[in-house]
């Protein structure tokens, strides 16, 4: 069962970490590519790839949400179950992790499909300054959800490294761990006959 448990949480953490890299460095930059642009046309590009993305993001969201509770619950699980301490700076680390992904899935992005909608919506609905301004507001809130990203990818790795190396095992193995059985030499100090 201890095997079980460490191989759970490992898996947990390698899909959560090869899930945000692959998002990351190869999903995310498809939507931005040549290759977009011309599928979509130079028309519908600027607001037909944001929208697009925004799906796929909401979707990688859910996933950092399934991954952290099931890392907290094993975590939860490996202090009950193993009787072990939880380590402060794995524990800590992965609610920093988790509280950054609700962030981003329930304030930034929502945010971003806001300001998105006033960029590119109807000329009626909008005003050309209050389309500058979302157009601002939305290159900077995108560069804070990304440099949050990059943060829950640099935890996730350390994260990843903490599970695959656990160092809850003494550092220094006290010197009376190893010691001879030996009659003469276990006998308390002045009871040996001379």
């Amino acid at each position: 069962m201890i095997l079980f448990l460490r191989l759970i949480g490992l898996l947990n953490v390698a899909v959560w970490f090869g899930a945000g890299i692959f998002f990351t460095l190869g999903v995310a930059p498809a939507f931005f590519s040549s290759e977009m642009r011309t599928l979509l046309g130079e028309q519908n590009y600027p607001v037909f790839s944001g929208r697009l993305a925004m799906i796929v993001v909401s979707r990688y969201f859910v996933l950092h949400y399934w991954c952290g509770a099931i890392a907290l619950i094993h975590q939860l699980a490996e202090r009950f179950y193993l009787g072990k301490a939880l380590n402060r700076l794995s524990f800590g680390l992965l609610i920093g992790i988790c509280c950054l992904s609700l962030v981003g899935g329930l304030w930034l992005q929502p945010s971003l499909k806001r300001l998105h909608g006033i960029k590119y919506g109807r000329d009626a609905l909008y005003s050309r300054s209050q389309r500058e301004q979302a157009a601002k507001a939305f290159k900077v809130w995108h560069g804070v959800e990304s440099s949050m990203n990059l943060l829950v990818l640099a935890g996730l790795g350390f994260y990843l490294w903490r599970m695959a190396n656990p160092g809850n095992g003494p550092r220094f193995v006290p010197a009376g761990k190893f010691r001879r059985v030996n009659s003469e030499v276990d006998k308390p100090f002045g009871s040996s006959k001379l």
